[in-house]
Protein backbone atom coordinates (compact mmCIF):
# COMPACT_ATOMS: atom_id res chain seq x y z
CA UNK A 1 0.00 0.00 0.00
CA UNK A 2 2.91 2.36 0.72
CA UNK A 3 3.94 2.29 -2.96
CA UNK A 4 0.37 3.14 -3.99
CA UNK A 5 0.30 6.05 -1.55
CA UNK A 6 3.66 7.42 -2.74
CA UNK A 7 2.50 7.07 -6.36
CA UNK A 8 -0.69 9.04 -5.55
CA UNK A 9 1.39 11.72 -3.84
CA UNK A 10 3.66 12.01 -6.88
CA UNK A 11 0.54 12.38 -9.05
CA UNK A 12 -0.62 15.23 -6.81
CA UNK A 13 2.75 16.93 -7.19
CA UNK A 14 2.53 16.66 -10.97
CA UNK A 15 -1.15 17.56 -11.39
CA UNK A 16 -1.19 20.41 -8.86
CA UNK A 17 2.31 21.75 -9.65
CA UNK A 18 3.39 21.49 -6.02
CA UNK A 19 6.22 19.94 -4.06
CA UNK A 20 5.31 17.80 -1.08
CA UNK A 21 7.51 18.58 1.92
CA UNK A 22 6.10 15.97 4.29
CA UNK A 23 3.52 13.20 3.93
CA UNK A 24 2.47 11.03 6.88
CA UNK A 25 -0.22 8.74 8.18
CA UNK A 26 -2.47 10.50 10.67
CA UNK A 27 -5.33 8.18 11.56
CA UNK A 28 -5.79 5.02 13.57
CA UNK A 29 -2.84 3.37 11.81
CA UNK A 30 -0.52 6.09 13.12
CA UNK A 31 -2.07 5.81 16.59
CA UNK A 32 -1.46 2.07 16.67
CA UNK A 33 -5.02 0.74 16.62
CA UNK A 34 -6.22 0.18 13.06
CA UNK A 35 -9.18 -2.10 12.54
CA UNK A 36 -9.77 -4.41 9.60
CA UNK A 37 -11.86 -1.73 7.90
CA UNK A 38 -9.48 1.21 8.59
CA UNK A 39 -8.62 3.41 5.65
CA UNK A 40 -5.30 5.17 5.18
CA UNK A 41 -5.43 8.78 6.41
CA UNK A 42 -2.60 10.39 4.49
CA UNK A 43 -1.83 14.03 5.31
CA UNK A 44 0.78 16.22 3.69
CA UNK A 45 2.35 19.67 3.66
CA UNK A 46 3.14 21.16 0.26
CA UNK A 47 4.59 24.25 -1.32
CA UNK A 48 3.41 25.82 -4.55
CA UNK A 49 5.49 27.51 -7.21
CA UNK A 50 6.68 31.01 -6.33
CA UNK A 51 4.37 32.59 -8.92
CA UNK A 52 1.32 31.17 -7.16
CA UNK A 53 2.17 33.13 -4.02
CA UNK A 54 2.60 36.37 -5.97
CA UNK A 55 -0.89 36.34 -7.50
CA UNK A 56 -3.49 38.84 -6.42
CA UNK A 57 -6.16 36.13 -6.38
CA UNK A 58 -6.07 33.86 -3.38
CA UNK A 59 -5.07 30.29 -4.17
CA UNK A 60 -6.85 27.49 -2.34
CA UNK A 61 -4.69 26.35 0.59
CA UNK A 62 -5.88 22.75 0.77
CA UNK A 63 -5.61 19.84 -1.65
CA UNK A 64 -8.13 17.05 -1.11
CA UNK A 65 -8.52 13.87 -3.09
CA UNK A 66 -11.99 12.35 -3.32
CA UNK A 67 -12.49 9.77 -0.59
CA UNK A 68 -12.70 6.08 -1.33
CA UNK A 69 -12.88 3.06 0.95
CA UNK A 70 -9.10 2.77 1.22
CA UNK A 71 -7.45 6.19 0.81
CA UNK A 72 -8.22 9.53 2.44
CA UNK A 73 -5.53 11.93 1.20
CA UNK A 74 -5.35 15.67 1.78
CA UNK A 75 -2.78 18.33 2.49
CA UNK A 76 -2.14 21.90 3.55
CA UNK A 77 -0.24 24.61 1.76
CA UNK A 78 2.90 25.84 3.52
CA UNK A 79 1.35 29.25 4.25
CA UNK A 80 -1.63 27.61 5.97
CA UNK A 81 0.79 25.36 7.83
CA UNK A 82 2.79 28.32 9.09
CA UNK A 83 -0.34 30.17 10.24
CA UNK A 84 -1.46 27.08 12.15
CA UNK A 85 2.05 26.59 13.51
CA UNK A 86 1.98 30.11 14.95
CA UNK A 87 -1.26 29.16 16.72
CA UNK A 88 0.24 25.91 18.06
CA UNK A 89 -2.27 23.76 16.18
CA UNK A 90 -2.16 20.27 17.75
CA UNK A 91 -3.09 18.51 14.51
CA UNK A 92 0.03 19.92 12.91
CA UNK A 93 2.14 18.69 15.82
CA UNK A 94 0.59 15.22 15.40
CA UNK A 95 1.43 15.13 11.70
CA UNK A 96 5.07 15.95 12.36
CA UNK A 97 5.19 13.28 15.09
CA UNK A 98 3.62 10.49 13.07
CA UNK A 99 5.59 7.24 13.17
CA UNK A 100 4.52 6.48 9.57
CA UNK A 101 6.22 8.79 7.07
CA UNK A 102 5.57 8.38 3.34
CA UNK A 103 7.62 11.30 2.02
CA UNK A 104 9.94 13.76 3.72
CA UNK A 105 12.31 16.58 2.76
CA UNK A 106 14.97 18.32 4.89
CA UNK A 107 12.31 20.98 5.59
CA UNK A 108 10.45 18.53 7.81
CA UNK A 109 13.38 17.91 10.15
CA UNK A 110 14.13 21.64 10.40
CA UNK A 111 10.46 22.29 11.16
CA UNK A 112 10.40 19.58 13.86
CA UNK A 113 13.32 21.18 15.70
CA UNK A 114 11.44 24.51 15.88
CA UNK A 115 8.12 23.04 16.99
CA UNK A 116 8.95 22.84 20.69
CA UNK A 117 9.34 26.61 20.79
CA UNK A 118 5.75 27.12 19.65
CA UNK A 119 3.87 24.45 21.58
CA UNK A 120 1.03 25.87 23.68
CA UNK A 121 -0.18 23.65 26.50
CA UNK A 122 -3.37 25.69 26.89
CA UNK A 123 -4.36 25.61 23.21
CA UNK A 124 -3.59 21.90 22.96
CA UNK A 125 -5.62 21.03 26.04
CA UNK A 126 -8.62 22.99 24.73
CA UNK A 127 -8.29 21.28 21.36
CA UNK A 128 -8.25 17.77 22.80
CA UNK A 129 -10.97 18.42 25.39
CA UNK A 130 -13.29 19.70 22.66
CA UNK A 131 -12.36 16.75 20.45
CA UNK A 132 -13.20 14.28 23.23
CA UNK A 133 -16.54 15.99 23.90
CA UNK A 134 -17.44 16.07 20.20
CA UNK A 135 -16.43 12.45 19.65
CA UNK A 136 -18.43 11.37 22.72
CA UNK A 137 -21.55 13.07 21.32
CA UNK A 138 -21.03 11.63 17.84
CA UNK A 139 -19.84 8.11 18.58
CA UNK A 140 -20.98 6.99 22.03
CA UNK A 141 -24.62 8.01 22.17
CA UNK A 142 -26.12 5.08 20.22
CA UNK A 143 -27.33 1.71 21.44
CA UNK A 144 -24.57 -0.20 19.70
CA UNK A 145 -21.07 1.29 19.80
CA UNK A 146 -18.04 -0.20 18.04
CA UNK A 147 -15.01 -0.63 20.29
CA UNK A 148 -12.93 1.55 17.96
CA UNK A 149 -15.23 4.51 18.66
CA UNK A 150 -14.29 4.40 22.35
CA UNK A 151 -10.69 5.00 21.28
CA UNK A 152 -11.82 8.15 19.45
CA UNK A 153 -12.87 9.55 22.83
CA UNK A 154 -10.08 7.99 24.87
CA UNK A 155 -7.23 9.15 22.61
CA UNK A 156 -7.80 12.92 23.12
CA UNK A 157 -8.29 12.38 26.86
CA UNK A 158 -4.96 10.53 27.02
CA UNK A 159 -3.37 13.27 24.92
CA UNK A 160 -4.44 15.76 27.60
CA UNK A 161 -2.87 13.60 30.29
CA UNK A 162 0.35 13.35 28.32
CA UNK A 163 0.46 17.14 27.78
CA UNK A 164 -0.05 17.79 31.48
CA UNK A 165 2.67 15.30 32.49
CA UNK A 166 5.27 16.16 29.84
Amino acid sequence: MEQTIVRKLREIEKNEHVRILLAVESGSRAWGFPSTDSDYDVRFIYIRQKEDYLRLEKTRDVIELPLDDVLDINGWDLQKTLRLFRKSNPTLFEWFSSPIVYMETPFAETFRTMMGNYFSTKRSLYHYIHMAEKNKREYLEGDLVKVKKYFYVLRPVLACRWILKK
